[in-house]
C-alpha cells in the first residue's frame, strides 16, 4: 500500500513539476579548464540545451544537428548548448568535442544538478538525450518527457520550432521600432 502511494506521488510529482512553459532555472554550466557560465548569460536568444551521455550514441548523433542549427541559425539569435553529466563527464567532454565535431559549447554538470533542472525524480527512469528549448524570454518552450521525444531530436523539427521562436521576437522589435520612428518624426 504504502510503495504504491510512493509510486504515484512520484508519478504526480514528476508530471507536475516538468510542465511547460515554465521559467527556466537557473543553472552552472562547467566548461573544460575550469571555467564556468550561467545559463542565463544567452538570456535574449533561443537557447537549446542538449543534457548528454559522452558515450550515448543517441546523444552523439544529436550534437551533429545542434552543430548543424548552430551554423544556421548562431548568427541569427541562436545558442546550442550541451552539458554532459554522465560519470567522468568532465574529463570526457574535450574528447566528446574533438570526435563528434560539436559546433557549440558543450559543459559538464553533475546528475543532480541535471535532475533538478529537468524537474526529474532521482528514482524516475529516463533516457539520453533529454532536450530543453528556451525561448528569449528565458522560458523553457518545450522539453523532453523522461522517456524522449525524436522531435526534440529531429533536425526538421528542431528548425520549425527555432524558427518559430527566433520570430517571436523579431515581430514585436519591428512594431517597436516603427512606433519609435514615427514618435520621432512628430
Amino acid at each position: 500500500m504504502m510503495k504504491a502511494f510512493a509510486l504515484s506521488l512520484g508519478l504526480a510529482l514528476s508530471v507536475v513539476a516538468a510542465e511547460v512553459p515554465r521559467q527556466s532555472p537557473e543553472f552552472v554550466l562547467n566548461y573544460p579548464g575550469g571555467k564556468q557560465d550561467l545559463l542565463s548569460k544567452h538570456r535574449g536568444k533561443v537557447v537549446l540545451v542538449e543534457f548528454l551521455f559522452t558515450t550515448c550514441p543517441h546523444c552523439q548523433h544529436t550534437a551533429g544537428v545542434f552543430s548543424k542549427l548552430q551554423t544556421d541559425y548562431g548568427t541569427k539569435g541562436f545558442q546550442a548548448l550541451g552539458v554532459a553529466f554522465n560519470d567522468m563527464a568532465q574529463m570526457l567532454v574535450p574528447d566528446f568535442i574533438r570526435d563528434y565535431g560539436a559546433k557549440f559549447p558543450v559543459a559538464s554538470a553533475g546528475r543532480d544538478q541535471v535532475m533538478t533542472y529537468l524537474s526529474l525524480s532521482p528514482m524516475e527512469r529516463f533516457v539520453v538525450p533529454q532536450v530543453v528549448l528556451i525561448d528569449k524570454k528565458g522560458v523553457i518552450r518545450a522539453q523532453s518527457p523522461p522517456l524522449g521525444d525524436a522531435k526534440l531530436q529531429e533536425e526538421a523539427s528542431l528548425r520549425t520550432q527555432i524558427e518559430a521562436l527566433l520570430k517571436e521576437g523579431a515581430a514585436s522589435s519591428a512594431a517597436k521600432g516603427a512606433t519609435s520612428s514615427v514618435a520621432k518624426k512628430k
